[in-house]
């Protein structure tokens, strides 16, 4: 298994690490466009696993000076349960604290059994503005 960077080669292969994990929500956020804005983002790691040869798992995140933040973490489960989740997230880590970061928080959807075993605890809710429009006032979506 290797870590490394993502390369824009890699967006067909990690949309379908998404898909098969039931991550890929919305293209304009999830998709090849979306990953190429992440790639070119200075507060942002994006790192790839590759396996055989293979994108076969992928984390995204940002630290901002304060808080180092993961929104992803994603492995296709064709390759879980091998170390990949756990090398991704540990390597992330090591690059946030490279950078200054002392915390470390995710974003997680589904099973949350890896990042309890990596010493994660539950402390928040995350809530979603999606689209965005109707925080900005630009749409009539409610209170």
């Amino acid at each position: 298994m290797l870590i490394r960077d993502f390369v824009p080669a890699d967006c067909d292969q990690l949309v379908e690490v998404l898909k098969a994990n039931l991550q890929f929500g919305h293209p304009e956020i999830d998709g090849p466009e979306a990953m190429l804005r992440v790639c070119d983002c200075d507060a942002a790691e994006f790192l790839v696993a590759e396996e055989d040869g293979l994108a076969a798992g992928l984390i995204r995140g940002v630290f901002d000076g304060s808080r180092a933040i993961v929104s992803v973490v994603s492995v296709h489960p064709d390759y879980q349960r091998r170390g990949i989740g756990t090398a991704l997230v540990s390597e992330i880590a090591k690059r946030f604290k490279a950078k200054g970061a002392n915390n470390l928080s995710v974003v997680a959807a589904g099973n949350l059994d890896l990042l309890k075993k990596l010493g994660f605890k539950q402390t928040i809710r995350i809530m979603t503005a999606y689209p965005i429009d109707g925080v900005i006032g630009e749409s009539s979506g409610g209170e």
